[in-house]
């Protein structure tokens, strides 16, 4: 019985375009962490609480969408078998 094929579709993305992802993820989380620091400065009364939580917890929340590993698109790759004679059909 053959296998199919595997199409370029279905791997896995490479470890640097994970890692580039990850990195885009941490620093679009970050800046909005910078954005709520300088809305600290001029936002005033009640209101302060909500940048001052986002500066202050935006940096786990960046830290763990940094390291969570995206599981879509991840299938186990199968190796290919043996070398068998194609027949022409």
């Amino acid at each position: 019985m053959r296998t199919p094929p595997a199409a370029i579709t279905e791997l896995p993305p490479s470890p640097a375009e994970e890692q580039g992802a990850r990195m885009r993820k941490y620093a679009i989380t970050m800046g909005v962490r910078m954005v709520c620091v300088v809305a600290c400065l001029f936002v005033q009364g009640w209101w302060l609480l909500v940048p001052a939580l986002g500066a202050i917890f935006l940096p786990y929340v960046a830290v763990v969408f940094a390291n969570a590993v995206s599981r879509r698109g991840r299938r186990r790759v199968e190796r290919p078998g043996s070398i068998q004679p194609w027949d022409g059909a």
